[in-house]
């Protein structure tokens, strides 16, 4: 399942919810999958709920979308 793991996944912290959401801008639908209350488990829920969107197309036999990627710009 690792070698799958190749969507970005974005933490943010949330004063309003007083947490860390997660989410995964790859896959339409709702904004944020998951939360934690430290960094640390927001990364761990995250990959938790990364994996179940990938078992959960992979069910369906829905494809899974192409992983987004992120241009590094060189200042000069």
């Amino acid at each position: 399942m690792t070698n799958k793991l190749k969507y970005q996944m974005v933490i943010q912290w949330s004063e309003e919810d007083n947490c860390f959401l997660v989410g995964f801008p790859d896959f339409p639908g709702q904004r944020w999958r998951t939360h934690g209350e430290t960094y640390e488990e927001a990364v761990t829920q995250g990959i938790e709920a990364l994996e179940s969107l990938i078992i959960a197309h992979e069910a369906s036999g829905e494809p899974l979308p192409e992983p987004g990627t992120i241009c590094a710009v060189a200042s000069i």
